[in-house]
C-alpha cells in the first residue's frame, strides 16, 4: 500500500455525513486533513473548483483525486474499491 496515502475532507460543523464518512476513515486507520468549510470561507472556494462544482459537504479527495460524498466513500469501501483507491499515484 501506498504509505503516502494523501485523504483530504471538506466537512462542516454539524454535519452527519461529514461525521459518517470520518468515521469510516477512522475505522479504516486512515488518517486525514480536514477542511471546515464554514469556519474558512476560502477553503470552501478551494473545495467548489477541487469538485468541479460540488456544493454539499462533505467533499472527499484521496491523492488529490475527487471521491465524492459519505456515500461516494461508503460505496467504495462496499466494493473493496477503498485499497485501489489508496493505492492510486496522486495527481
Amino acid at each position: 500500500m501506498n504509505h503516502n496515502v494523501n485523504i483530504e475532507i471538506y466537512s462542516g460543523d454539524y454535519c452527519p455525513y461529514c461525521n459518517r464518512a470520518k468515521a469510516l476513515l477512522k475505522q479504516r486507520g486512515l488518517p486525514f486533513i480536514e477542511y471546515n468549510v464554514q469556519a474558512t470561507p476560502e477553503k470552501r472556494d478551494e473545495m467548489l473548483k477541487r469538485s468541479n462544482g460540488g456544493r454539499t459537504i462533505p467533499q472527499i479527495f484521496i491523492n488529490n483525486h475527487h471521491v465524492g460524498g459519505c456515500d461516494d466513500l461508503y460505496a467504495i469501501d462496499k466494493k473493496g474499491e477503498l485499497k485501489s483507491w489508496l493505492e492510486k499515484a496522486p495527481v
